[in-house]
């Protein structure tokens, strides 16, 4: 798939505020660690505050890949089902890039947050690529990870549809798409890196 970047144009620099998203398997978080580290950014994580909504529930959150595993696809059936936990993280997450300075890694920021905030990135991966990755991080099988990848971005795409008007699997909100399949983190971050510094040269970042 494609990289590429938008062409506006600002009056005045903005804080740096990267919104980054990406489905499982392409190394958001790693990435998102990253360049908060690069750029000297807070890392916010809509995925760690909706897992401290779970174990506000009671949910052991601790498990390796508890996304993929019954406790993960237990708790997407219960946000399907009660959508405060989804709208309360999200609230949350626009507050924290509104305040700028941060990296906020999340699949739903890039279409709440204001136009004139943010830059949108998201990593793409081929769902093969993502299922090894699933499958080598929380020690299960091709075939189990393939199901479980499947089944949770289906479950989430509802959710988001429902409560936003969204389709997760959709890329045009985003200024940047990188396709991970054939990158080491590395050279994801370095990709990035490469286009906010272009950005910075031309005075759209603080």
């Amino acid at each position: 798939m494609p990289s590429g970047c938008s062409s506006r144009q600002r009056q005045r620099p903005r804080k740096l505020v990267i919104c980054l998203s990406g489905l499982s398997g392409t190394g958001k978080s790693t990435i998102g660690r990253e360049l908060a580290k690069r750029y000297g950014l807070r890392y916010v994580s809509g995925g760690e505050a909706l897992k401290q909504k779970a174990r506000e529930l009671g949910y052991d959150v601790s498990e390796r890949g508890w996304w993929e595993r019954e406790g993960g696809r237990d708790f997407l059936a219960e946000r399907l089902r009660n959508p405060r936990f989804d709208r309360e993280v999200d609230a949350w997450l626009l507050e924290q890039a509104r305040e700028g300075d941060v990296v906020i890694d999340s699949w739903t920021i890039a279409w709440l947050l204001e136009r004139e905030i943010g830059f949108r990135i998201c990593l793409y991966g081929s769902e093969e690529v993502r299922a090894a990755r699933v499958a080598r991080r929380d020690g299960m099988s091709l075939e189990e990870a393939l199901k479980a990848i499947r089944a949770k971005e289906e479950r989430s795409r509802e959710i988001y549809r429902r409560l936003y008007g969204f389709d997760l699997f959709d890329l045009s909100a985003y200024d940047l798409v990188v396709d991970t399949d054939n990158l080491a983190p590395e050279e994801v971050v370095a990709a990035i890196c490469a286009v906010i510094e272009s950005m910075r040269a031309r005075g759209e970042f603080s």
